[in-house]
């Protein structure tokens, strides 16, 4: 691979399979010019981003950040790849970096920032929260700072956000739709979650993709199971008075019309949470 331009000493843009890329590598830079050949025993890591104005703004990003904290984002990135199991978007890549680099900046300026919603993402988005304090321990680890529980609250919804595709101010609005439902479920039925039951895993996981698909605008529609529906509605009516209730409180609050395959797929998730 040849060099095509430089970044900084440790960022370089090349050219890998008629394809764009993003090489780093501590000093890979250093004494170059555009047409040299690189030095392949320097390369740490090639990155390849479909998205040209992700590309666009990454470069801009790893141009004006220590090579440090991108390293770090990357190997966080690639921890959550592996305990989710799931593709993220490449976004990631310049939203928690950008965001690592700022919460540490802040820390040693004495600046912290409470999240709103610390309480929220420890119970809604438990994988990435862990995920969330173990990239405080590799913050900890790398730069010697002890970041609050909040940071890894920021740092699990960068990591929601990665897998819905979605920008911060959506992922917030899809955590007070879930909050909200939750409320109403534990209020109607006068009871606490078992937030370690594996029901309980399920129904949060729906209703991610519900308060997804509300933020968005879209609507789950199957007419098949038009008359399953009525078969639903008279074997778990408690369960279906509170879907009733949820579509009602969604209709006034975000302007949303749930459709009967959505009633469905929230009675049935309601009856096996709520049952002991």
């Amino acid at each position: 691979m040849k060099i095509v331009k430089i970044l900084n000493n440790n960022v370089i843009i090349s050219v890998k399979d008629d394809q764009e890329v993003i090489v780093m590598g501590r000093g890979i830079a250093f004494n170059k010019r555009a047409g040299d050949e690189i030095n392949e025993e320097q390369i740490e890591k090639v990155f390849t981003l479909e998205d040209e104005d992700i590309t666009k703004k990454f470069k801009t990003l790893i141009a004006d950040i220590p090579i440090e904290y991108m390293e770090l984002s990357e190997k966080i990135i690639h921890y959550a790849k592996i305990q989710l199991g799931k593709k993220l978007n490449d976004s990631i890549y310049i939203s928690l970096t950008d965001h690592i680099h700022f919460a540490i900046e802040r820390f040693n300026n004495n600046l912290p920032i409470k999240n709103g919603l610390l309480w929220e993402t420890k119970h809604l988005y438990k994988e990435e929260f862990e995920i969330g304090i173990e990239a405080l321990n590799m913050i900890c680890d790398q730069f010697n700072v002890i970041l609050p529980e909040d940071e890894a609250a920021f740092i699990a919804l960068h990591i929601v956000n990665a897998q819905f595709n979605e920008d911060m101010t959506n992922t917030i609005d899809m955590t007070k739709v879930i909050q909200d439902i939750l409320t109403i479920v534990k209020y109607h039925f006068k009871m606490e979650f078992d937030e370690n039951s594996l029901n309980y895993y399920r129904f949060i996981t729906h209703l991610k993709f519900f308060a997804h698909r509300l933020v968005k605008g879209t609507h789950y529609n199957n007419d098949d199971e038009d008359d399953l529906l009525n078969v639903i509605k008279n074997k778990y009516p408690e369960a279906y008075k509170c879907s009733e209730k949820i579509r009602k409180f969604v209709e006034k609050q975000y302007r949303y019309e749930l459709t009967d395959e959505e009633i469905l797929y929230l009675t049935i998730h309601i009856e096996r949470v709520v049952k002991k």
